[in-house]
């Protein structure tokens, strides 16, 4: 029972995560196409300036949980996805670099190559977590004693791309309306247009990726054992078709609302499916990490989860005070980005 209980914690952690930090990374990826001068840029930073670093409060916490509950899932997943896992990490330091210093450097030169970063490491963090998490809902190449046998062109296989095209759609459509949610006029409506463009390729990459679930991964078994675990991947399309009617009505809190929940049903998708394990293994079912031979002790199990019931609802109070400090539309000038000069 420990076990499931955290399993589930592990993955809400995660599917958190993705729909905060998730709307800035998208945001970053699609500025060269939504900014068309200096002001659009500083408006693109605002909107975001005040949250991504506490969204990335979500990714240590669920790095953390998989330490503390799950260290030998832990254990293999940073060695044998070490090159994949850095590269991410080095984008999301390219991203939060770009961020941090953009406000504070002199001359367009400097400020042009922190918007690169900010793209760059926005773009690639977005592809590489899809890539990461299909492949682990496919399983990876590892043996009994945890050893990887493969490359990083491994995890770079057709059904890895198509959860990296996937994560990519849903990144860039959450970005694009969380801009038309804090922006008025012309960029609004520029956003706004992205946003239903951008969910037909969402929705293409969607069936492809449903699809190719049924081929390259055992997620279909749980749901065909339990039916009633369908009620999943039907609130997944529910989301995703309302937040294209929310589009369409120009109602852009609830559109991001529903790309949120798409996002998070998405990602409960894919856990779901992967229960009870952690890190399927394509060589054998059997080397597989599950959450009863990689979990804790039931002792520690027990005093996380205390620790965890203290301070994740701090967490979740502290941010939402600030989303609600925060919740006004932005300006060129203003809160939110850095000092003005």
């Amino acid at each position: 029972m420990l076990e499931t209980t955290w399993f589930i914690l592990w993955g809400v952690l995660w599917a958190i995560y993705f729909v905060l930090d998730g709307f800035d990374l998208g945001l970053g990826a699609l500025m060269p196409v939504l900014a068309r001068n200096e002001s659009d840029r500083r408006v693109i930073y605002r909107s975001i300036g005040p949250f991504w670093d506490g969204n990335e409060v979500w990714l240590i916490t669920a790095g953390g949980v998989t330490f503390a509950a799950f260290p030998g899932t832990y254990a293999t997943m940073f060695s044998a996805l070490y090159s994949a896992l850095m590269l991410i990490l080095f984008a999301l330091i390219l991203r939060g670099a770009g961020l941090g210093l953009r406000a504070e450097v002199e001359g367009r030169t400097w400020q042009r190559v922190c918007d690169y970063g900010f793209v760059i490491g926005s773009l690639t963090s977005a592809l590489l977590f899809g890539v990461a998490f299909a492949n682990i809902f496919s399983g990876i190449p590892i043996d009994a004693d945890g050893i990887f046998h493969g490359s990083l062109f491994t995890l770079l296989n057709p059904y890895g791309l198509c959860g990296g095209a996937l994560f990519l759609f849903l990144f860039l459509v959450h970005g694009s309306l969380w801009l038309a949610v804090k922006t008025e006029g012309e960029i609004q409506e520029r956003a706004g247009n992205m946003a239903g463009k951008l969910w037909v390729a969402l929705l293409i990459a969607a069936v492809v990726f449903l699809a190719a679930t049924a081929f390259a991964t055992e997620l279909y078994r749980n749901y065909l054992e339990t039916p009633v675990l369908f009620i999943i991947p039907l609130v997944v399309v529910s989301a995703l078709v309302m937040t294209r009617v929310f589009i369409g009505k120009g109602a852009w809190w609830r559109a991001w609302a529903c790309s949120g929940l798409t996002m998070f049903s998405s990602t409960m998708f894919g856990v779901v499916g992967m229960y009870p394990s952690l890190l399927p293994s394509s060589l054998d079912p059997g080397y597989s990490l599950t959450i009863h031979n990689s979990s804790s002790s039931p002792l520690t199990l027990k005093i996380m989860l205390g620790v965890v019931l203290v301070f994740v609802p701090l967490v979740v109070i502290y941010q939402t005070w600030v989303y609600f400090l925060f919740r006004d539309k932005v300006e060129e000038e203003g809160p939110g980005y850095g000092d003005d000069r």
